[in-house]
């Protein structure tokens, strides 16, 4: 069974990582104490669409993107198979401000 916020605290952390953040910086960033975002990281709390888009600010990743991978996470452990919908030009736009993976994949064209 897959658990949403599993995977919202997957996505957040792989971001947070590849980025080479510290948890402290991201929660100090964020505004949100060291330990919350540790627990969200780990899936053990339910994070509020505010603070997601705080902690989304403080990683300068779009909530939006984010949510993506998270959908396109589900989507695959349900065994779907979801097209790539971005339009070429948002990802020619925003492409180079992502990390190197998920540039990849926003440039992908259907």
């Amino acid at each position: 069974m897959v658990v949403l916020r599993h995977e919202i605290g997957d996505v957040l952390r792989d971001v947070r990582q590849r980025q080479g953040r510290t948890l402290r910086e991201v929660s100090h960033s964020a505004r949100v104490s060291l330990g919350y975002l540790s627990e969200v990281e780990r899936g053990q709390k339910e994070a509020s669409s505010e603070l997601l888009s705080s902690i989304c600010t403080a990683l300068d990743v779009p909530l939006s993107l984010m949510l993506r991978e998270v959908s396109d996470r589900v989507a695959s452990a349900e065994g779907i198979a979801i097209p790539d919908t971005v339009p070429s030009e948002f990802s020619r736009e925003f492409a180079r401000d992502f990390p190197e993976d998920m540039a990849r994949d926003l440039a992908r064209t259907p």
